[in-house]
């Protein structure tokens, strides 16, 4: 099938924005309340965290399953794992955990503390759910929203690197109403100070470029995006690392970017885009 079937970005985009930021801006402003010492409330508010999570993929599954074509591209990215070269599941798995331990060793050199590489003890969201559920959930939920329509609808339009910044603003601009969430890791990055708030922002751009370049580098595989994005989220939360650190990461990872946008321009530059719907 053609990635013109894909043709509502606005309507995507518009709606997965709108729903979500109500749940989360609510579960923010429920978090700061006096009631918010209540562990029903508490409760309550990790179920609006959990809605606005869910809502990308909610909303992709209703703009695809009425669609013949789009179920069995759905059906493909599950199930099919022909001629995914090893060293991508490698890449997937290894990477953020690299990059991390490199980082906070370069780190040493300026100072940085050893403790660093102490593994977190407690990781639980709001003292109620350990940190894992949020850690698998939340990759799950996410790609099967944002990889099964968000990127082709973009990239109908654009080329992959327009396609890649293009939604990793809008990525980021969703995850704003987090850093308002008391005890959510987000809003933790943002007690930090600025400097760190807007490094995460920034590290989602070589994130992202690494990230659907290997997607459509794969057939479009669903599961290896998801273990990118576990990659990602487990290997930032479970080590104590210092913001500091995180920023080197990034530009480690925007190095690693580089090269490989250095090494494939023309399937990052390139406007046509029918070759990857074989």
């Amino acid at each position: 099938m053609q990635l013109k079937k894909y043709n509502h970005p606005v309507l995507f985009y518009g709606v997965v924005i709108a729903i979500s930021w109500s749940f989360w801006f609510a579960w923010a402003w429920l978090s700061h309340s006096k009631w918010y010492e209540n562990p029903s409330v508490v409760f309550g508010g990790l179920m609006l965290g959990l809605l606005g999570l869910c809502t990308p993929f909610i909303v992709a599954m209703v703009l695809i399953l009425p669609d013949r074509e789009k179920q069995r591209e759905l059906v493909s990215q599950i199930t099919n794992f022909k001629g995914i070269r090893p060293a991508f599941w490698r890449l997937g798995f290894l990477l953020f955990p690299l990059s991390i331990l490199l980082a906070q060793a370069i780190s040493l050199l300026f100072g940085g503390s050893p403790s660093q590489f102490k593994l977190t003890e407690n990781m639980s969201l709001a003292g109620i759910f350990p940190a894992w559920v949020l850690l698998i959930a939340g990759p799950v939920m996410e790609e099967f929203g944002w990889h099964t329509y968000g990127t082709h609808c973009l990239r109908n339009r654009l080329n992959l690197f327009t396609t890649s910044i293009l939604f990793a603003i809008i990525w980021g601009m969703w995850h704003i109403p987090l850093s308002r969430v008391q005890g959510h890791f987000q809003n933790e990055i943002a007690e930090t100070g600025v400097i760190y708030e807007i490094n995460y922002f920034v590290s989602i751009m070589p994130y992202m470029l690494i990230c659907n370049w290997m997607y459509y580098k794969t057939n479009r595989n669903i599961f290896l995006v998801i273990l990118f994005h576990f990659g990602a989220g487990f290997f930032a939360e479970i080590f104590q690392t210092h913001p500091a650190s995180k920023i080197i990461q990034t530009i480690l990872l925007s190095i690693i970017s580089i090269i490989i946008i250095c090494k494939e321009k023309d399937f990052f530059f390139g406007k046509s885009h029918e070759e990857i719907f074989e």
